[in-house]
């Protein structure tokens, strides 16, 4: 077993998992979507991000553009929420809730290509 293939995957699904975590639920209900986990999407998704840089083959290209990706969307999602708590003040009213979510879920979309390329690359891979 490779244990680089193995933290690589790992990061990966962790990133998809955390990231489609915060979707999941009403877009306009704000205590449904936990910022401590929004936080978490980031720190893993720009780690994820990192291990992709090794790889120079055309699937690695493709999966560092989906990991550039859902970073950008899910820095955006958190720069929406602060705007929001700290500089306007107006709270997590509905439609900014729905911001940060949309935000999200285009980080899930870009989360689940990710996914697709790994369990393809996977499923090629002969021994």
């Amino acid at each position: 077993m490779n244990i680089e293939k193995v933290v690589f995957g790992f990061f990966i699904l962790l990133a998809f998992t955390l990231n489609f975590g915060f979707v999941l639920g009403p877009m306009d209900v704000a205590h449904q979507h936990d910022v401590f986990e929004l936080f978490l999407a980031i720190v893993v998704s720009l780690i994820a991000t990192v291990i992709k840089f090794g790889d120079r083959t055309q699937v690695g290209a493709l999966h560092l553009a989906t990991s550039l990706v859902a970073d950008l969307q899910l820095i955006a999602a958190a720069l929406v929420w602060g705007h929001a708590m700290y500089v306007t003040q107006v709270g997590m009213t509905p439609d900014v809730t729905s911001m940060v979510v949309s935000f999200s879920a285009g980080a899930l979309a870009a989360n689940v290509v990710s996914v697709v390329l790994l369990i393809g690359e996977t499923l090629q891979h002969r021994r």
